[in-house]
This record gives C-alpha cells, sequence and structure tokens, in this order.
C-alpha cells in the first residue's frame, strides 16, 4: 500500500508551493483570504478562464490554470462549491476527493480552506482531509518496476485554515477512520496466498497496539466449542479456519457491548460446487466484511470511542479437494440446529452462523450488525449502489440508513418473512443453505436470522459494495474498505457515552 499524502495544517498568511487551490462559489468570486494568497490578477485570470471553459463554480466541479506572471505558485486550481443556498448540503470529504484527484505526485499543494462566508470549520476541514487522504490511496505493494516519480512521488499538502489548533484536534478522529479504511482497503486488495486465515488473525493481532483485546481461536479451540458449521467450509483447504474476537472497551465495565461480525473467505472456490473460472480471482475479496470489522476496531480504538464493541470474523478458504465438504452432507451447527449442504458455494451463510451464535451467546451484546459479500442476488437487485439491509429491528433500520445518507456508504432495506423463511426448510434437517435461484439474497438472510434469538440484529450484505469497487471522489482502490465510516458514523451518532 502507498499513502501517497503528506499532509499540514497552517494559518492562513504566506503561501508557497506549486498548487494553490481556492474555493469558489457560483459567483466565482475569491474570498478575501483567497485573494490574498492568490495574488495580483488571479481574480481577472480565473474570471477569463471560467468564461472561455464554461466554469460555472457549481459543487465538486474543478477548473486548473497557469498561475498568474509573477506569483509564487505555479498553478491555480479553482473548486467549484455551489451557490450559498446549497452550502448546507456540501460534503466536504467528497470535496477532499475532488481535490486530491486534481493534485499531481511529486508536487506540492497549499489550500486555502476560506468560503464566501468566511473560514470553513475545524470539522470541515477535517472532513476534507478525510477526504484527501481517502482519494490518494494506492495498493501498489506488489509493483517491482520503477516508475516515473511524477506518478508515484508523494503529495505535499498544506491546509490553510482560521484555528490550526481546532483542526488539528479535529483531524485526530478523521485520521483514525481513514487509517481503519486503509487497513480494510489493505485487506481486501491483498492476494490470497498472502493473506490466508492465519495471517488475517495476526494482522487483526495487531490492534492490541491500540489497547484492543484480541483472541484467536484456532481449529482445536472452534471444534471444542462446537462451530461445526465452520468448520466444515474450511475442510477442504490446507489452510486451517480461525475466529478472532476483538474487544475495545472504552465505556464502562458494566456498559453493554455492541457487536460486529465479519464473514472472512480469503479465498472462495465455490468448493464441490466449483465457480466458474472466469472471474475466479475476484473471490480473494470474499472476506470485505471481516475487513470492515477489523477496519472499524481500528478506527473505534484510534480516536478512543466512548464505547465498549465487540468484533467478531469467521476466517475460513474454501477449497475442493478430497476432504472438501460435500452437496448433500448434514452438519449440526453451535446453535444446535442441523444444516443440508444443498450448495458448497453457499457457504459464507454457515460461517455466520456459528459466529452469530457465538457472539450473542457470550457477550449479550445490545445489537449485533453482520456484515458479509454474501450473495451475487444483491447485486441484481442493487447493483453497487446500495448494501443490502436485512434486520428484525426498525430502529436500527433507520439509524444505518441515517449513517449511510451521512457517510455516502448508503444502504437500502430488503424485506424479511415467514414465506421467505420457509423457502429455506429442508426435507431432511432443519434447514438447508441454500434454496435456489429466487429471492437469493433474503433468503440467505433468513438463513442467517435462524440463529439469532432476540438480540437487535442487522445483516448487511456488501456483494456489490465491498469489493470490485466503482471509482468515486474518494476511492479508486478496488477494495474500498466499505462499511467503516458508516458503522463509525452508528456508533458516533448513538452508542457512544
Amino acid at each position: 500500500m502507498s499513502q501517497r499524502l503528506k499532509l499540514e495544517i497552517k494559518a492562513p498568511d504566506t503561501v508557497e508551493g506549486h498548487d494553490l487551490v481556492v474555493l469558489v462559489s457560483d459567483a466565482l468570486t475569491l474570498s478575501g483570504a483567497a485573494q490574498e494568497a492568490a495574488g495580483p490578477g488571479a481574480q481577472a485570470l480565473l474570471a477569463r478562464a471560467a468564461a472561455a471553459e464554461r466554469f460555472k463554480g457549481k459543487a465538486y466541479a474543478g477548473l486548473t490554470l497557469p498561475a498568474p506572471e509573477g506569483a509564487a505558485y505555479e498553478r491555480l486550481i479553482a473548486i467549484g462549491t455551489g451557490s450559498a443556498a446549497d452550502r448546507g448540503e456540501l460534503d466536504f470529504v467528497k470535496l477532499g476527493g475532488v481535490i486530491a484527484g486534481r493534485l499531481a505526485a511529486g508536487r506540492s499543494a497549499e489550500i486555502v480552506l476560506a468560503l464566501p462566508e468566511g473560514m470553513v470549520e475545524a470539522n470541515q476541514a477535517a472532513d476534507l482531509a478525510l477526504g484527501l487522504r481517502l482519494r490518494s490511496y494506492v495498493f501498489d505493494r506488489y509493483k517491482t518496476k520503477s516508475k516515473d516519480k511524477d506518478e508515484t512521488g508523494s503529495i505535499a499538502v498544506t491546509l490553510r485554515v482560521a484555528d490550526p489548533a481546532a483542526a488539528k484536534k479535529a483531524l485526530k478522529a478523521a485520521d483514525a477512520i481513514a487509517t481503519g479504511v486503509v487497513l480494510a482497503r489493505d485487506l481486501v486488495n491483498e492476494p490470497p496466498n498472502v493473506l490466508y486465515p492465519e495471517e488475517f488473525a495476526d494482522r487483526a493481532k495487531k490492534l492490541e497496539k491500540l489497547g484492543v483485546e484480541v483472541e484467536i481461536l484456532d481449529e482445536k479451540d472452534l471444534k471444542k466449542i462446537g462451530m461445526r458449521a465452520l468448520l466444515g467450509v474450511g475442510q477442504g483447504s490446507r489452510r486451517e479456519s480461525r475466529v478472532v474476537v476483538m474487544r475495545w472497551n472504552g465505556a464502562g465495565k458494566d456498559e453493554q457491548p455492541v457487536a460486529f461480525i465479519g464473514k472472512g473467505v480469503t479465498f472462495d472456490t465455490g468448493g464441490i460446487s466449483l465457480k466458474p473460472g472466469a472471474g475466479m480471482e475476484d473471490m480473494k475479496g470474499d472476506m470485505a466484511g471481516a475487513a470492515c470489522v477489523v477496519g472499524l476496531m481500528h478506527a473505534l480504538a484510534a480516536r478512543k470511542a466512548k464505547v465498549n464493541a465487540i468484533g467478531v470474523i469467521g476466517l475460513v478458504e474454501n477449497m475442493p479437494d478430497g476432504n472438501a465438504q460435500r452437496p448433500g452432507d448434514i452438519v449440526t451447527s453451535l446453535s444446535g440446529q442441523t444444516i443440508e449442504i444443498i450448495n458448497t458455494d453457499a457457504e459464507g451463510r454457515l460461517v455466520l452462523a456459528d459466529v452469530l451464535w457465538y457472539a450473542q451467546g457470550r457477550f449479550k451484546p445490545r445489537f449485533m450488525i453482520n456484515l458479509a459479500t454474501l450473495t451475487g442476488a444483491i447485486l441484481v437487485a442493487l447493483a453497487q449502489e446500495n448494501a443490502g439491509l436485512f434486520t428484525n429491528s426498525d430502529e436500527l433500520a433507520q439509524r444505518l440508513t441515517a449513517a449511510g445518507l451521512a457517510t455516502g456508504e448508503t444502504v437500502w432495506r430488503m424485506p424479511l418473512g415467514k414465506a421467505y423463511d420457509k423457502m429455506i426448510d429442508s426435507k431432511f434437517a432443519d434447514m438447508k443453505n441454500s434454496s435456489g435461484r429466487y429471492a437469493g439474497s433474503i433468503t440467505a438472510a433468513q438463513f442467517l436470522q435462524r440463529h439469532v434469538n432476540d438480540t437487535p440484529w442487522a445483516h448487511l450484505d456488501i456483494a456489490g459494495t465491498g469489493m470490485a469497487a466503482k471509482d468515486s471522489e474518494i476511492n479508486r482502490s478496488w477494495g474500498p474498505g466499505w462499511g467503516v465510516r458508516l458503522l463509525d458514523r452508528l456508533v458516533k451518532d448513538h452508542y457512544e457515552g
């Protein structure tokens, strides 16, 4: 991974650097601080260039032009913020990503955070810095050929703000979230020969440096506990399965924890029900749910969130050797319920079934939220625009929806019901792990719900959002680290003391 951003925060005095970035409204008038930084002739130059390029100062639009003659910088970059009426809707994380997309590697940039109404507030500056960092992420660990410095050099960015001390304080929390997202992205992007269950567990163990308690359960432990559904998925692999339990104690000892559960299939061949070869390489990302949970636990600990949080991830590799699980097998889950295996490629729900039952029994959480790249069917329903949300709690649904709208990591609630639940009844066991083609995402969620008691619970199917991500203003990575910002916002808004 390469994080090509070096960031400083200073007061709006003399600026120096290759690029000067200013914020402009639809009136295209530089603020006082921006005018002072840009120097004589900048306003007239901007007006002429805007007319020639039909730049209207709309939110997130940009215009790059040569600096006025005699300026200490080389390029002037104007970024639109729209009209004053729309300013309240301005997303500063997205704005930071847009700015980062205009900057060049190996150069320095000064960003004057001034709007026509005045200097940008500290929390807005922190959000903008978060967007800068997320957009500047590149995963290039395995590239060995040298590249031009203009492509790989770091970007030195200075944010000019009214109150540097306040901005630096606000930036601490934003930096914790950014690092959590970056950690999740790194995990999803890693190749499966490098990131297998044992290695994944070892990386999660590094959270102990932040004060997170980390417990790794190996196959001997899992057999003793009775996680036979999870172990059945991994029994065809030479790599042993693992479950990792992470605990962040940021509130009082008696404070009931919140719990986050992640599917961590480090590579999914489909097992005996083998997937088609085309595109199978993408199945290295079938652990994006677990990656999110690890990134979230990092973010909560790094910003010292005032909450007790549990993260539990089930780590397996689904391979088709002579010991692999077969269609027709019947396994007994940790809950005691029996499961007929119809399709060995419907494996993630088997992992989550045991981990959900374990988490609710051991920790008695206020709620459980699980994340999983669970079904291709959710892509058919929602494409890559939203994660599918299934829940037994209207309150959780409302809060997750609001957090999604606030962060841009949006969710869409899908139905649950008795008719769908009946579709996973089995002739030979308590349930079957696949009901066939129709309502595939819903029946998978119904399967998970059978392993949840009365605990408020939500299942996020992130098959469309957790890997092979679309490019956005803040992400150019195959693995986007989706869900870290969503769940951090949920915790911050509703569950911190």
